[in-house]
């Protein structure tokens, strides 16, 4: 009985130290990274064979959950390896926030996913997330035509062949 009250007090003492953890980093600054890649297969996910685009705009925007109206904007530029990094200033739990692609500064890879131009992100410190930095899913573009080594990279992958 000693042993299970121990173990009760001890599992009760580290919920608290976490939220208490919790609280000292949930600051209302939030930081969304993500990355934006050219998907050099047109197979509309990452390969091997997929490449990072410097120069993309992307922009983060919250709309209100209701109305539609937007609430938040910011854009951010992506670096020498397809990597972005938003700042965001406030909570929003109440909002829908998602960061998509503006543009891509390759003329040979401009094309849209559809599926892939948008990331839904979670903004508020009441998800039970401490940390500010946030991780959004990858974004990218279809190169116009498929690169050689697609066809062994999908094979590898499981993938019945491209016609």
């Amino acid at each position: 009985m000693a042993k299970a009250s121990l173990i009760a007090l001890v599992s009760l003492a580290i919920c608290l130290i976490s939220s208490l953890l919790c609280f000292a980093y949930a600051a209302d600054t939030f930081f969304v990274e993500g990355k934006v890649y050219c998907d050099t297969c047109r197979v509309e996910f990452e390969t091997r064979l997929s490449e990072p685009i410097k120069g993309v705009t992307v922009n983060l925007e919250c709309r209100n959950r209701t109305e539609g109206s937007i609430t938040y904007n910011q854009e951010a530029v992506t670096d020498e390896s397809g990597k972005y990094r938003i700042p965001v200033e406030g909570d929003h739990e109440e909002e829908i926030c998602e960061v998509s692609v503006i543009k891509s500064p390759r003329e040979d890879c401009n094309e849209f996913m559809e599926a892939w131009k948008k990331a839904r992100i979670v903004l508020t410190k009441n998800d039970g997330v401490c940390e500010p930095l946030r991780f959004a899913n990858s974004l990218g573009f279809l190169k116009k035509e498929a690169v050689p080594g697609c066809a062994e990279i999908l094979k590898e992958m499981g993938f019945l062949p491209l016609n």
